[in-house]
């Protein structure tokens, strides 16, 4: 009786463990898995396509190719504008496998080739390169500097209609085919096509090249640049990738930069977008402006706008001084003052020779101490000489005289005025633009170069983020001395917290200059926008590009180029947000568009 109790016992348990099976099994069918969640709502398998929940795709594989191929031959097929997927499939295969079948290949080609030569045949290039190509391989794989591998490539793209995919696959086929990769379409294996290309890892379609390292190495699919940092300010578009190139100029060996590009290729709206951006992060922006392009950006930030003219107030005085430069004694400071003004001297007077330019010398050393300013002076409290001061101590000296004639032009004849009166400008705002438009020619690099000396002083004086802005600086590059200058402050200006950024379309006079080439390796950013045939060569030799590099600055529309940042360089887009453009705009159509609103607003409101 004990017995059958015990049987019986066992048979319920049984029955409970099935029946908890059971209801944990229903429990199951009842809750939502992740498949469940990613799983397309249908899906239909068609001869040469797959519709999956309102897409259509259809899967290709690549069936050979040629004995030649580019680096970077996947580049085009990422980048298409259509949705896309590409899966590799590589299987390293057994090098002594490979090598045996490789000895029996090349008995057979060797054969071959000894057939023909008995029969008298011509030659078959074809067989000797296929020989040849064999016997190197074999010399790598037993090197072991190659590997052997099968290699799958698959392509899947998706579209919305029929007619759609078809293009897609038209522009798919024909930009491999360009490259002589030949590829086929999966039908009748749409379903093993499509599953192959999911991020599952499954070879379905199982069609294979052999293929050895070096070949294989042509696939790599990261091709792309990136040139970007967590700090700094928006430049513009990787036309790689379409990411963006945020960089920070203060965070380089030097904030230096160089902008090459030809006439109405959107150089100056880069420079002062960037300009506009840097403001916003608090650098204080100082621009000499030959066009007066820069006006209506300082209109528009509360800015100043200093004109430097014949009719002008503005004034600067050559003479000037730096104040209290830290790790500079004031015979330091008053001995590079005289030798900036021996470099104005040639510029003013022509290349002085080597008699005139000790009288110079002595003349300015002479001025100085005519104002009682000596190395020993507190600069800060004394008033500095003018060019009148420089006449009249010339005038008084031995063989000073022709000199003080020639010098006379600038005091009292048709340039009197703008450098013989004491500067009456600062640089208190963070945006000041210094325009040199109303000028003649010939005072033109003169004038800068004053302007220069005098924020060369300031910079040195007070320490500050700045970033100083040369437009056209080719006007600078025509002189020996001016070029000298310019290069000067280029190479200093990191020790002051000064970022130089250098803008020119007359490439080839910049370059030619004995001080053009040091400018711009001493630049770690250099931005090329659309070139000129004339002047390519000259670029590509500097920046030593690459042939597609090359065409590709030939070829770009505005604002689009190369953007270098040390040793990295990627293409480039400069895009501003409407607003932005609006206030930088450079297009004398814009420009107009822009007045004409601004008055009819100013109408309404009165």
């Amino acid at each position: 009786m004990a017995l059958f109790s015990s049987a019986k016992s066992e048979n319920q348990s049984l029955d409970e463990q099935k029946k908890l099976l059971q209801a944990e099994r229903e429990y199951k069918t009842g809750v939502n898995t992740l498949r469940d969640l990613i799983a397309p709502s249908a899906l239909r398998i068609n001869q040469n396509s797959v519709e999956i929940s309102g897409k259509i795709a259809r899967s290709f594989f690549v069936l050979s190719y040629p004995r030649f191929i580019s680096v970077n031959w996947l580049s085009q097929v990422i980048s298409l504008d259509i949705p896309l997927d590409m899966s590799m499939y590589i299987y390293p295969l057994d090098t002594e496998e490979i090598m045996n079948k490789l000895r029996s290949k090349v008995g057979q080609l060797q054969s071959t080739i000894s057939l023909n030569e008995e029969k008298g045949n011509v030659r078959d290039p074809m067989l000797e390169t296929a020989f040849r190509d064999v016997e190197m391989l074999r010399d790598k794989l037993q090197q072991g500097t190659e590997r052997f591998f099968r290699f799958s490539l698959y392509f899947t793209i998706y579209a919305d209609n029929q007619k759609m995919l078809d293009e897609a696959s038209s522009n798919l086929e024909s930009l491999l085919g360009a490259k002589l990769v030949v590829t086929k379409q999966a039908i009748l294996q749409m379903e093993q096509g499509f599953n192959s290309t999911l991020p599952l890892g499954n070879d379905e379609l199982a069609v294979a090249t052999n293929m050895n390292t070096e070949p294989l190495s042509t696939t790599f699919p990261f091709v792309s640049s990136e040139l970007t940092s967590n700090d700094g300010i928006l430049y513009g578009i990787n036309r790689h990738n379409n990411s963006l190139i945020l960089f920070d100029r203060f965070q380089m060996e030097n904030a230096n930069s160089v902008i090459f590009a030809k006439s109405g290729a959107g150089k100056s709206y880069a420079v002062k977008l960037e300009i506009l951006r840097s403001m916003m992060l608090g650098t204080d922006v100082i621009v000499i402006d030959p066009e007066n392009e820069y006006k209506h950006l300082s209109e528009a930030v509360g800015g100043s706008f200093l004109n430097i003219s014949l009719n002008s107030d503005s004034r600067v005085n050559p003479f000037d001084l730096p104040r209290n430069v830290e790790g500079e004694s004031n015979e330091d400071m008053l001995r590079s003052s005289i030798i900036n003004l021996l470099g104005l001297m040639n510029l003013m007077l022509g290349k002085l020779n080597p008699t005139e330019e000790a009288i110079m010398d002595r003349a300015l050393w002479e001025t100085y101490a005519k104002k009682d300013i000596t190395p020993a002076s507190d600069f800060a409290a004394v008033e500095p000489p003018t060019m009148q001061d420089l006449v009249e101590i010339l005038g008084g000296m031995v063989g000073g005289e022709s000199l003080a004639q020639r010098l006379t032009k600038y005091t009292e004849g048709t340039f009197s005025g703008i450098f013989n009166h004491q500067t009456n400008v600062n640089l208190t705002n963070q945006l000041v633009v210094f325009s040199v438009r109303d000028l003649e020619d010939t005072l033109r690099p003169i004038a800068i170069y004053v302007i220069l000396n005098y924020i060369w002083n300031v910079v040195r004086s007070s320490l500050r983020r700045r970033m100083m802005v040369i437009d056209e600086a080719w006007w600078m590059m025509q002189h020996e001395d001016s070029a000298r200058f310019l290069f000067g402050i280029a190479k200093r200006a990191r020790k002051y917290y000064l970022g130089v950024s250098t803008i020119t379309q007359d490439v080839s006079d910049f370059l030619q200059s004995p001080y053009g080439k040091p400018i711009v390796t001493n630049s770690s950013i250099q931005l090329l926008l659309k070139q000129s045939p004339a002047a390519i060569e000259a670029i590509t030799e500097t920046f030593f590009l690459t042939e597609g590099e090359k065409y590709l600055l030939l070829e770009s529309e505005v604002g689009e180029g190369i953007f270098f940042a040390g040793l990295k360089h990627v293409a480039i887009k400069i895009i501003a947000s409407y607003m932005e453009d609006q206030i930088i705009t450079t297009d004398p159509r814009q420009a107009i568009e822009i007045e004409e609103a601004k008055k009819e607003f100013s109408g309404r409101a009165s």
